[in-house]
């Protein structure tokens, strides 16, 4: 393992802080692996959870913390900064593995989820609901160990007392925000309706805080930065947080599974309370209301249901309209990003991250 991160995350040296943060997860959980054969304890979870974190990741979040640290004037990538950044991919794969559950989804980034592999390895000599009952009970259990590790992580990574004390009411925020978000998707998931604004909580809490501000705020708080900057990289985040949320809402239902890693029809299927269904409802005639309340949050929703809904969802305008919030986020996101004095290669990666946010298709 390299002693010390790239000199600078941008282009080339962005892939090779990628690929520093995953022997860095790497050789965390090998070295759980082989504490854990010591004990005689079950060596698939360290499996599992390094397969799950080795599936197709992006690594977002500790690149941004990365970028932060740079944004704030830290000078190199130095390991215990690279290491604090990845423990928060590890506290992600615990948000997804929680998620997956909560969800009921069959696949993440084009493999079983965690509990649905659980629940096929341990399916002999159980009946199907007994095997998925053990495989969500145990995905919880595994996700629950990537939260400790995340925070093992985090306190083992080399930091200074100063760091770890300037860093950690951000990283308690970011988890609160993140469960708050989470709870209010839960609690909304079922019952979609025309409410805007709670829709757009939603993608604040759940999305837009968690992936995009806090890892910047954790980043630069490593390299001593000042409130004032912590509020510019805030105007930055927020939209383009958003904006990545709406995107991903988007794609949730009209996009190419082969392309997403996950079914277009979980979000239908669930009945999603996302800013486009809101739109959707709030847009829609009496009848196309009846009709895709009447499909959304069903379980047993077919493919041509689902058309159905995605025809309905399109004839009321709410694609576009998204697509225009979209639009406006990005453009204010890229506003504040020039109001922020940055380095180039931080601000040439926050402009590249904010361009790709909105036009994806993974």
């Amino acid at each position: 393992m390299t002693t010390t991160a790239p000199a600078q995350p941008d282009g080339a040296d962005l892939d090779r802080a990628r690929a520093d943060i995953d022997r860095i997860l790497d050789g965390f959980l090998t070295g759980k692996a082989r504490a854990a054969a010591r004990q005689r304890l079950p060596g698939e979870v360290t499996v599992l959870l390094a397969d799950f974190l080795a599936a197709g990741g992006k690594r977002i979040r500790p690149l941004l913390c990365l970028t932060g640290w740079r944004a704030a004037g830290g000078r190199g990538l130095p390991l215990p900064v690279t290491r604090a950044a990845a423990s928060l991919e590890m506290f992600h794969a615990f948000c997804l593995i929680h998620d997956d559950v909560m969800d009921r989804s069959d696949t993440r980034r084009g493999h079983p989820t965690v509990h649905r592999a659980l629940a096929a390895r341990h399916a002999p000599g159980r009946t199907p609901a007994a095997a998925s009952r053990l495989g969500a009970g145990a995905a919880v259990l595994i996700g629950d160990l990537a939260l400790a590790w995340s925070d093992e992580l985090l306190h083992t990574a080399g930091l200074s007392h100063k760091q770890v004390t300037d860093v950690l009411p951000l990283l308690d925020a970011m988890r609160t925000e993140v469960m708050y978000g989470q709870y209010l998707d839960v609690t909304a998931t079922g019952t979609p309706g025309v409410d805007v604004g709670r829709a757009l909580a939603i993608c604040r809490y759940k999305t837009a805080k968690y992936t995009i501000e806090r890892p910047l705020h954790i980043g630069a708080a490593l390299a001593g930065a000042e409130q004032s900057l912590l509020d510019s990289l805030s105007a930055f985040a927020i939209p383009l947080g958003e904006a990545f949320q709406l995107r991903d809402d988007l794609l949730g239902v009209f996009g190419d599974p082969a392309r997403t890693g996950k079914p277009a029809l979980d979000d239908l299927r669930e009945g999603k309370a996302t800013v486009l269904i809101a739109l959707a409802l709030r847009h829609a005639t009496r009848t196309q209301a009846d009709q895709l309340r009447h499909l959304l949050g069903h379980r047993g929703l077919t493919h041509d249901q689902a058309a159905t809904a995605r025809s309905i969802i399109t004839a009321t305008g709410a694609v576009q309209r998204v697509e225009t919030m979209i639009t406006e986020r990005h453009g204010q996101a890229l506003h504040h990003l020039h109001t922020i004095p940055l380095e180039p290669a931080s601000a040439r990666h926050l402009r590249d991250l904010a361009d790709r946010a909105v036009r994806r298709h993974t």
